[in-house]
C-alpha cells in the first residue's frame, strides 16, 4: 500500500510539474508582444530596425513617455475616458441590478418570455442596430458629445442582466422572507441585502464595463468628431495617424494606455473569477 501511495504521489507530482511548465511556457510566449513593445518603447529610432534585435535597449531612453504623452494630449484623452467609463459603470451597475432583482425574484406574467426575449438580443450585432441608432442620435443633437455613449448605459445590457440574475438565483430566499417580516420593502431588500451579497457579481461586471468602454473605438469613433473629446482610443489612433513612423513613442502611447486594464484585472482577478463561477450554479 505505500509503495502503491509513492507511486501516486509521484505520478501526481509529475503531473502537476508537466501542467505548470506548460502553462508558464503558454505565458512567456503571450508576453513577447507586450515585452517587445516595453523595449521599442525605450529604444533610440536607430535601435528599433536593427538586426539581430535588442531586446534591452543601450542606452534606455525614459523621455519617450511623457514626450509621447505630451504630443498625444494624454491628459484630456484620459479625462473624457475616466467619464465616459465611470459613468457607465454607474449606469450598468444599477440598471442591470434592477432588472435582474426583477426576475429572479418575482413572479409576474410573462416573466420567462420576457427574459427569454432580453436575452435573445445579445445574438444582434451591434452593427445591425448602428445606422437607426445614429439618426437617432442625430435627430437628438447628441452626436459628438459623450451622450450616445454614456446614457444607453442606464437602460441595461443583456450580458450583465443575465449574469446578475443567474447569481442573485444562488443567494436564498430566506433572507428576503425574514427581511419582509421585520418591514423591510422589496427596494430595501434589494439596496441592503442583495447587492452587498453580490460583490463578486457586480465586481466581474465593473471590470467587464470598464476594459470594454476604455478599449471602445467603435463608438467614440461614430460620435465623436472634436478632438477635445476624444477618448484614449481614438487619440491613441489619431496619434498613430500623425506618428507613423515614430515607433519609439507609439510604443510607449501603446504601454500607457493599456496598462489600467492589466493592473485591474490583476488585483481583481479573484472577484472577476468568482462572480463568473458562481453566476453559473443555477440556470
Amino acid at each position: 500500500m505505500r509503495a502503491d501511495s509513492l507511486r501516486r504521489l509521484s505520478f501526481l507530482t509529475l503531473r502537476y510539474i508537466l501542467l505548470y511548465a506548460i502553462l508558464i511556457a503558454v505565458g512567456i510566449f503571450f508576453m513577447i508582444p507586450f515585452a517587445w513593445m516595453m523595449s521599442t518603447s525605450l529604444k533610440q529610432p536607430s535601435q528599433i530596425w536593427i538586426h539581430p534585435p535588442k531586446w534591452i535597449p543601450e542606452p534606455i531612453v525614459w523621455s519617450n513617455f511623457p514626450r509621447a504623452l505630451k504630443m498625444m494630449k494624454f491628459m484630456l484623452q484620459l479625462k473624457n475616458t475616466l467619464t465616459y467609463s465611470g459613468i457607465t459603470i454607474v449606469g450598468v451597475v444599477l440598471s442591470c441590478s434592477l432588472v435582474a432583482y426583477g426576475f429572479a425574484r418575482f413572479e409576474f406574467p410573462g416573466r420567462d418570455f420576457l427574459f427569454l426575449l432580453m436575452i435573445s438580443t445579445i445574438m444582434i450585432p451591434p452593427q445591425v442596430t448602428i445606422i437607426p441608432t445614429f439618426i437617432l442620435f442625430t435627430l437628438l443633437r447628441w452626436t459628438n458629445s459623450l451622450k450616445p455613449l454614456i446614457i444607453p448605459a442606464f437602460f441595461g445590457v443583456p450580458f450583465f442582466i443575465f449574469l446578475l440574475r443567474q447569481f442573485f438565483m444562488t443567494i436564498p430566499r430566506d433572507l428576503d422572507e425574514a427581511a419582509i417580516i421585520d418591514g423591510s420593502g422589496y427596494f430595501r431588500i434589494y439596496w441592503q441585502i442583495i447587492l452587498p451579497l453580490s460583490k463578486p457579481a457586480i465586481a466581474a461586471i465593473v471590470i467587464f464595463q470598464f476594459v470594454g468602454t476604455w478599449n471602445d473605438f467603435f463608438g467614440p469613433l461614430v460620435y465623436l468628431n472634436d478632438e477635445s473629446k476624444y477618448t484614449l482610443s481614438i487619440g491613441l489612433r489619431a496619434f498613430q495617424g500623425v506618428y507613423s513612423t515614430e515607433w519609439a513613442l507609439l510604443m510607449a502611447a501603446s504601454i500607457v494606455v493599456v496598462m489600467p486594464c492589466l493592473l485591474i484585472y490583476f488585483f481583481a482577478q479573484k472577484y472577476f473569477i468568482q462572480g463568473v463561477v458562481f453566476s453559473g450554479i443555477r440556470g
